[in-house]
């Protein structure tokens, strides 16, 4: 259906919440899987990929890794950059190491991890590139230095898009708003109902699943959207449609 049977799809942050809907989504579509995390137990835990442990924040580990999988399996038809993390909640935890911490993970890291490639993508005759930002790189919902890196991420797929189209490498954006996964364990344990709040945000009444994620980027990654590119798209519940609160309590719709 999505025209992706056998072709090489390497994906970061493989062993998380929506890392693990990405793996699924893209085997059911017939593609060859390298699952890539920094924690070796999560890799174990995937089945029926091959898989490569490193720390993405380092560019030379991410080159040598680079290497060994395209050794073993050819270079990549997809590359989807999906790991990230963030913890601080507004800019009062700012602090240089936190900074510093998340533009590495959640900028660094997607260059890091796409670049090395880059030559023998070109050399194939192109690729599809999926990024995992937020829609906090497109608006401001707190966590200014993920949310800065977000926007960094949407930037540097633009870069991708225009300066390396003539490859034949599209590179696009997937813009998630809150996602159901192990990131928000810290602050629904301080509040259980948190979810229930958040959710009267989203013009759809709920947030959306990592699987949605995940079919959002298989199409991005597939043949079927093969003349789109420089696109960051929300899949978000509706959130940057509008506020539904605002218009519920302030202008009484």
């Amino acid at each position: 259906m999505f025209g992706l049977e056998d072709k090489h799809v390497v994906i970061s942050g493989a062993g998380g919440g929506i890392g693990r809907a990405l793996v699924d989504a893209f085997k059911s579509a017939g593609a060859r899987i390298t699952a890539v995390d920094r924690d070796s137990a999560l890799l174990a835990a995937l089945e029926g990929v091959d898989t490569e442990c490193f720390e993405l924040t380092d560019h030379a580990a991410a080159t040598k890794a680079a290497e060994a999988i395209l050794a073993r399996s050819g270079a990549p038809d997809v590359i989807v950059g999906n790991a990230g993390f963030t913890r601080a909640e507004g800019m009062a935890s700012v602090t240089p190491e936190v900074w510093d911490s998340e533009i590495a993970v959640n900028l660094t890291g997607g260059y890091n991890l796409v670049h090395p490639f880059l030559p023998a993508i070109k050399a194939a005759g192109g690729a599809a590139i999926v990024f995992i930002s937020s829609v906090n790189g497109l608006a401001h919902y707190g966590n200014p230095a993920y949310s800065a890196a977000k926007a960094g991420l949407i930037g540097y797929a633009r870069s991708l898009a225009v300066e390396c189209g003539r490859d034949g490498i599209r590179a696009n954006v997937v813009c998630p708003g809150s996602v159901r996964t192990p990131a928000w364990a810290h602050r629904l344990d301080k509040d259980p109902g948190l979810m229930d709040e958040v959710s009267k945000f989203y013009p759809l009444g709920r947030i959306v699943t990592p699987q949605e994620v995940a079919q959002a980027v298989v199409f991005l990654g597939s043949p079927l959207s093969g003349g789109i590119t420089g696109v960051a798209l929300p899949v978000d519940a509706g959130l940057m449609a509008g506020n539904l609160r605002f218009v519920r309590e302030i202008i009484g719709a």
